[in-house]
């Protein structure tokens, strides 16, 4: 409810923004259409999953930054001056990986999201687009954790499964999921290297609205520390191609 509260608050400051621009002051509504890629990096806390990797005798999971690689594109749709829709979705993912005691271990983190985008230019700015705005969609964040030893077979991998299966064994293989509704306040400033190209610099704040995890084949999982769920601050870039009218 809190996540929700605070976001709620900034969507209602951008719109009394935009209603504030109040009467015609000779400002040029902008206009165009673009589309491009947009690497990116994601700070998500990922050091209770580094506690339990350096346990398995592995590396930690690298830096404190995630980069994220992915596109996007967007409209003004004209009919609200200044005002463009689009879209995006960035994904990326770490791992680190060893032979432990003879055993193949590793450990791979994932994450993702995607969504629609609102933005508002402000008019004030000229030769250039400084937009407020946000992401509205959904995100995905998964831990996969393996141990195996050796090749594998057909014929072993389901007489694990069978009736007549062996009940112990060493391999181990799981996949904890967390997928959540994202609202992610947005600030992108454009900079057009010509009509038809721009470069973007901006970021904005991931709210994850879901604690909850599930395991393998959607089953819960409870004890997942809360600090993987936490909200963090993405940074992005991007190369545009289109027309610009700034």
């Amino acid at each position: 409810m809190k996540k929700l509260l605070i976001a709620i608050l900034i969507f209602v400051a951008i719109h009394n923004a935009v209603a504030q621009e109040g009467e015609d002051v000779g400002w040029v509504a902008r206009f165009g259409l673009a589309g491009g890629f947009n690497p990116s990096f994601v700070f998500p806390n990922l050091d209770p999953l580094n506690a339990e990797v350096r346990k398995m005798g592995l590396s930690e999971l690298s830096g404190s930054s995630l980069f994220l690689w992915g596109g996007g594109g967007y409209a003004y749709i004209m009919l609200i001056d200044n005002l463009r829709l689009g879209g995006i979705g960035i994904g990326g993912s770490t791992g680190s990986k060893g032979m432990v005691n003879g055993y193949n271990r590793e450990v791979n983190y994932n994450f993702g999201l995607g969504g629609v985008t609102i933005e508002y230019t402000l008019p004030f700015i000229k030769h250039m687009a400084l937009s407020v705005g946000a992401i509205i969609g959904a995100g995905s964040q998964s831990i996969e954790i393996y141990q195996n030893k050796n090749d594998f077979t057909w014929g072993g991998i389901w007489g694990k499964v069978s009736s007549s299966g062996i009940l112990m064994h060493d391999d181990v293989n799981y996949e904890i999921s967390n997928t959540f509704f994202t609202l992610v306040p947005t600030l992108n400033l454009d900079v057009p290297i010509n009509r038809f190209v721009a470069v973007r610099l901006g970021g904005g704040y991931i709210f994850n609205f879901n604690e909850s995890w599930k395991v393998n084949n959607d089953r819960n999982i409870s004890g997942v520390f809360k600090e993987l769920t936490t909200n963090n601050f993405f940074i992005q870039t991007g190369v545009y191609f289109g027309f610009f009218g700034f």
